[in-house]
Order: C-alpha cells, then structure tokens, then sequence
C-alpha cells in the first residue's frame, strides 16, 4: 500500500525544520505537557498565565468564556466527528485544542463548529468563529481577506480513484473525458480548473465526493494527499490513491484580518512547541509510518 512517503518528502524539501525544544508550550511562556502521546490530556496544559493584549478576538472570546472553532469533521486522521460516539477526534482537532489551551481554555469551553471549505473566509469575517484550523491552504488570495498563522503542515495535492481503475495512474491522464471531484471552493479543485483539460464537480465536503467516486458519478477526487489516504486507508478494497503528488499545500489557522496579537501569539505557541506538535502527529497520523517535521512559521504580514 502506498504510504505517506510523498507528504514526508514534500515537507522535508520545502520546509524549513525547527528544531524540538524541550520545553512544551501551553502558551508563551507557559510550561507543557510531559509528550506523553497516550491521550491528549497529556500532551498539554491549559494555560493560567495568559497575557494577550490588542487582539479583539481573544477579548470576544473571554467575554463569552469560551471559543468557537471552525473544523472539518470528515476527514479521518485529520477532522473528523464519529457519528456513533459524537467524538471529534484527528490531527487539526488536537493542534485546534492545543491553541485553546494555550489561550486558558479547557475542552468544555470550546465549541467547534463544522464549516464547509467555501465558507471557511465568510465565517471569520462575519465572526461566526474565532479561528479556523481544518486543512486550510495558505493562499495569497485568502490573505486578502484573513490573516493565518502558521503553517502547521505541509502536503501536496494527489487522487483517490477507484481501487479497479487501471486508467488513471497520476494527474498526468485527467484528459477530458475524465470528471474530477473535490470540495466546493478548495484550492484543489481550482487547480483542476486552471490547470487540466478533465471535467469537474463539486460537493460541500470531500466524503461526498467519496460517495460520487464509489458509484461512478466521478473518476477521481482530488485534495490533500493526507485526506485522501485516510479515505483509501478505511476502504482498501473499493479505493486507492495514485501518483504523485502535484502541488504544495501549507495548512494553516485562518483568524481574523487585522488581529496580528493573535496570529503571532499563535506562532509563537506554533515555533516553542515542537515536542507538543511531534506528539499530536504521532498520535494522530503517526501509524501511517510518516516520519515528518514540523514547518517553520511563516512572518506575520
């Protein structure tokens, strides 16, 4: 089975790597977790000694005594909700709670919220959510309308076709007569569309597009190499993903335009956290075989 080599090499290649700091990070300052990566409870405190001034955001958010975070929640590894147990569970769900924590807020004062990718901009602009961390590309044109910080990942683009499709082999046969899937607004479907002669369609969320491709509406989905091997990996039998990667996507945590307290408040916890981080991605994603780093923080515009 092909396995997370090409994310591995992808974020090695283009990412600048920090180095792991013994000293966790609840927040700026604040001390840490012991890595333990059996349960998040270990992996971080929640920070008692806060001290962020000029961020509005931070100042709703105590005002409410509570956060509303935007995720995903159908993305195994990553976002995703259990619809049996109603647990949320994966790698931006942790790195989401981590930043709470490190904001003094504990797991019952945090409400997540799932917005679909096309959304993502207008609910932080309308302040729907304070931030948002579910498998946000950083894009020139989103940092026209919000700030992020980060990055947290790195990845690339890739395919998930059906496990008996011996046509598609990489992005190189999205010919005409082929349709691609992914999520409405996504960085990924634009690049079908920029960049390759293949059909598109286009769901709210990327399981939809799982659905379409298992009952031969599409040919493909595309986004994230990281999403879709969680796809191919619960269903090995009826989906696989092929190729190479063909892109860099840097995820993100998309806040409020103008907040820049905040974005680099984040950044900070982000670059002093490198053993929180290295634990949150072997608990979530670290039984693929990935051996990854963490990126460097890009500077607050």
């Amino acid at each position: 089975m092909r396995k997370f080599r090409t994310i591995a090499s992808v974020g090695i290649a283009t990412a600048a790597l920090l180095a792991l700091t013994a000293c966790n990070s609840g927040s700026p300052g604040s001390t840490g977790g012991d890595g333990d990566d059996s349960s998040t409870e270990d992996l971080w405190e929640v920070a008692t000694d806060v001290d962020l001034q000029d961020s509005p955001t931070y100042d709703d958010m105590v005002a409410r005594d509570g956060v509303v975070i935007g995720v995903k929640e159908d993305q195994p590894g990553l976002g995703y909700l259990d619809p049996a147990t109603n647990e949320r569970s994966g790698f931006d769900i942790d790195i989401a709670r981590w930043l709470a924590a490190s904001l003094g807020f504990d797991d019952d004062q945090i409400t997540f919220e799932a917005i679909p990718s096309a959304n993502r901009e207008q609910a932080i602009i309308n302040g729907d959510i304070d931030y948002y961390v579910g498998t946000y590309s950083i894009t020139d044109a989103r940092k026209e309308q919000i700030n992020f910080a980060g990055p947290y990942f790195v990845t690339g683009q890739g395919l998930l076709v059906a496990a008996d499709n011996d046509t598609i082999e990489s992005d190189a046969d999205l010919t005409s007569d082929v349709t691609v899937c992914s999520a409405t607004g996504s960085t990924p479907i634009q690049n079908i569309k920029d960049n390759y002669d293949a059909q598109t369609e286009e769901f709210d969320t990327y399981s939809q597009c799982v659905e379409a491709l298992k009952s031969g509406q599409v040919d493909a989905v595309t986004t994230d190499e990281a999403i879709l091997i969680g796809y191919a990996a619960q269903e090995p039998e009826n989906l696989k993903v092929v190729g190479e990667t063909f892109s860099e996507e840097r995820y993100g945590i998309g806040l409020p335009k103008g907040d820049t307290a905040l974005t680099e408040y984040f950044n900070t916890v982000l670059t002093d956290g490198g053993d929180t981080w290295q634990a949150i991605f072997d608990k979530n994603l670290g039984a693929s075989g990935v051996t990854t780093t963490q990126p460097e923080v890009d500077p607050v515009d």
